[in-house]
């Protein structure tokens, strides 16, 4: 497979994907991200309950991931600081406008995708509104705002939709038609799995001949991930996709800058552990590469007073580990 061919479909939503989506864009012709639609906090949350329109932070983010007008970029991103509209996100709300003028969430995304003059698309995985849930032992704890600051005590917690959410049709060609799908790094039980837990989506997964390939988190979120091998990573995302779903994982060599390592320890958040007597757990290859972004990523407008790490993947690193061990 070449650059200019190949076709990849990156699941997630949050900054993992991002990271991902920026750098892609500029060696896939053909690039979708298929985006988790739980989100229920903060300005998505707000518009979710004041207008009744789908989640639009997550689709946001990706669709300004693949933008390069950096003026509309600057727009999307742009967040209230003041007023009535505090922490209001005007991209969402540019997203929920458009939902309402044109009487689909799928449509809102094609026209915003026009505005900012993606390279490539954005699907939501699923246009079903519905509200994320987990069940950690004998405790329910009702939707992804309530999750995310939720400490998970059980390896079995198990995450679902309420109502039952069905795969997005054009999420299940562009997976049917892929060459290379990759799951992107991101929040376990927040972003990744509440996108494996569309129905349809496992289906479609097992039933296409494309790459499949993880690309592992950096750090462990405390209170979900605490003390995580990056085979927990693996073995965690195969409880929803069927075992021995990924082929291929990428996980981090390169150590954590020292200026942001000291901060983030401090806070609960430690490196993945990667030590490689546990690899035999997974039946996928274990690639072990450079990924980290060496330079401080710092916050957006649009980012500013939300609790979020600042360790990123460089993306670019990542395609280029994907052009090495995959020959994309």
């Amino acid at each position: 497979m070449s650059d200019q061919t190949t076709r990849v479909v990156v699941f997630g939503g949050g900054t993992g994907s991002f990271s991902l989506l920026q750098a892609f864009k500029n060696h896939v012709s053909d690039l979708t991200a298929v985006v988790n639609m739980s989100d229920d906090g903060g300005s998505t949350g707000i518009l979710r309950d004041e207008l009744g329109v789908l989640p639009a932070g997550d689709v946001r983010q990706c669709l300004v991931a693949l933008s390069d007008s950096q003026e509309i970029r600057n727009l999307f991103n742009y967040r209230f600081s003041e007023g009535r509209l505090s922490g209001q996100s005007l991209g969402n709300m540019i997203l929920s406008g458009l939902e309402l003028e044109y009487g689909s969430f799928a449509e809102a995304v094609r026209v915003a995708g026009d505005i900012l003059r993606t390279h490539g698309r954005v699907l939501p995985v699923t246009l079903g509104n519905h509200r994320l849930r987990l069940q950690d032992g004998a405790q329910l704890v009702k939707g992804e705002h309530q999750i995310d600051n939720y400490k998970v005590e059980h390896r079995t917690a198990l995450i679902w939709l309420e109502p039952r959410a069905v795969l997005n049709p054009a999420a299940a060609q562009a997976i049917a038609d892929a060459d290379l799908l990759v799951i992107a790094p991101g929040g376990m039980y927040e972003s990744i799995l509440p996108i494996f837990a569309v129905d349809g989506i496992v289906e479609a997964f097992a039933a296409s001949s494309a790459r499949k390939a993880y690309v592992a988190n950096l750090v462990n979120k405390p209170r979900h991930t605490d003390n995580w091998h990056v085979a927990d990573y693996v073995q965690e995302i195969e409880r929803y996709l069927g075992e021995g779903a990924i082929d291929t994982v990428f996980y981090n060599t390169a150590p954590v800058p020292q200026e942001l390592m000291t901060k983030y320890v401090s806070a609960g958040e430690v490196p993945v552990s990667t030590d490689p007597e546990r690899f035999t757990e997974v039946s996928a290859r274990m690639i072990g590469v450079p990924l980290v972004a060496s330079e401080l990523v710092l916050p957006s407008n649009a980012e500013r007073g939300i609790v979020r790490t600042l360790i990123r993947h460089d993306g670019e690193l990542v395609w280029q580990a994907f052009k090495k061990h995959l020959g994309v």
